[in-house]
């Protein structure tokens, strides 16, 4: 019996996205012959992926013509080619991809990341949040199966298009590393109190600029920015200003296992997105369950899922404002109680939520759109 076949589009490196590689453990375990598509940068790590994996090399590497040359090539790619199932990850994907499986009669998920009009990026120029716009009306209404990250946003959309989405957040699997490292193996100091902001989205708006006010307000800190984003030339350049350099470090990217030893070896994990945009407001960061499943406590903003999260399991604070001194105090409560006070709720949080559980729901999913 001949193995189904997705093609999985990303516009990203492919290096990164813990969301993608889960939602690819789903398709193999249904037996699917996987192809993933995505972009190769000239900074971009190698891949050894136990599948095939194409990575586009572009005439442009952001804006406008970036997008229209992805757009472009994958439409061209999938054209002279057969797949069963076309998995389309975020708008910036969907045209080609709808295009081709109406034109070969085969089946369209779409899986959207986050409320994709609603960043911040595109609020400010409103031709190109035009654009984005009849792309989506076009599109997605038409996709046969439609995922997204929770259940604000799948509201969002429900009020959009009268389109129902199923959520699967993002949350990663149990596992840890094997070995997990001491901090004087990482480079970390032994007896400082470690604060840890993580992932591919050190972005603007998300309170990484007020977390390094906060540190003035802090004794005996240190600040891990892991990762990479928009903001963080901004933050480099805050740093030598106020001269923080042995109060702020920046890691960069990691591959996920590798990321998570710098997160076990941290007191404290930020979420501090700031409500400035739709996107901000209800985003729910996998961020958020890579700090419970290394047991460490939270300091999150006030945005409604991140929240319901944090005082749903009494696993860390809730910053009123994104005031340095209101993220200093937070963080005081946090360092008064002790990492061992949050163990408990911590490991009950992590057994109840945890991609082991959130692929069930995936994989029916999957099923329920093959027998449509």
């Amino acid at each position: 019996m001949n193995k189904k076949s997705v093609v999985i589009s990303v516009s990203n490196d492919l290096v990164t996205d813990q969301r993608v590689a889960r939602s690819i453990e789903v398709l193999q375990d249904l037996n699917y012959d996987i192809t993933l598509i995505g972009r190769k940068l000239p900074n971009s790590m190698d891949l050894n992926r136990p599948f095939k994996t194409i990575r586009f090399k572009l005439w442009f590497h952001s804006g406008f013509l970036f997008y229209a040359n992805y757009n472009i090539r994958l439409f061209f790619f999938l054209i002279f080619r057969k797949y069963d199932l076309y998995f389309s990850n975020d708008l910036d994907t969907l045209l080609p991809n709808l295009l081709i499986s109406k034109l070969k009669s085969k089946k369209l998920l779409y899986d959207s990341h986050e409320y994709f009009l609603g960043v911040p990026e595109i609020q400010t120029r409103p031709l190109v949040k035009k654009v984005w716009t009849i792309i989506e009306r076009f599109c997605l209404p038409k996709a046969d199966g439609f995922i997204t990250v929770n259940k604000s946003i799948k509201e969002l959309y429900i009020k959009d298009y009268g389109k129902e989405a199923c959520v699967i957040r993002n949350i990663g699997d149990a596992r840890l590393p094997s070995k997990i490292k001491t901090r004087n193996e990482l480079g970390l100091p032994s007896d400082k109190f470690i604060l840890i902001n993580q992932g591919a989205g050190i972005n603007v708006d998300r309170g990484m600029e007020e977390a390094l006010d906060a540190l003035d307000f802090l004794d005996n800190c240190l600040l891990l920015l892991v990762g990479k984003g928009d903001v963080l030339p901004k933050l480099k350049e805050i740093v030598k200003q106020k001269n923080m350099e042995e109060k702020v470090c920046f890691i960069p990217p990691k591959p996920y296992l590798e990321m998570l030893q710098y997160t076990l070896n941290s007191d404290c994990g930020l979420s501090l997105d700031k409500n400035t945009n739709v996107n901000y407001q209800f985003s729910l960061p996998n961020k958020l369950f890579d700090y419970i499943k290394s047991g460490i406590p939270v300091l999150c903003s006030d945005i409604i899922e991140v929240r319901n999260i944090v005082e749903g399991y009494n696993i860390g604070q809730v910053s009123p404002n994104h005031k340095a001194q209101s993220i200093a105090n937070a963080i005081d409560k946090i360092r008064s109680k002790g990492k061992d006070f949050y163990q408990p709720k911590l490991k009950q949080a992590a057994m109840e939520n945890n991609w082991e559980l959130e692929s069930i729901v995936l994989k029916n999913y999957i099923q329920e759109i093959e027998n449509k």
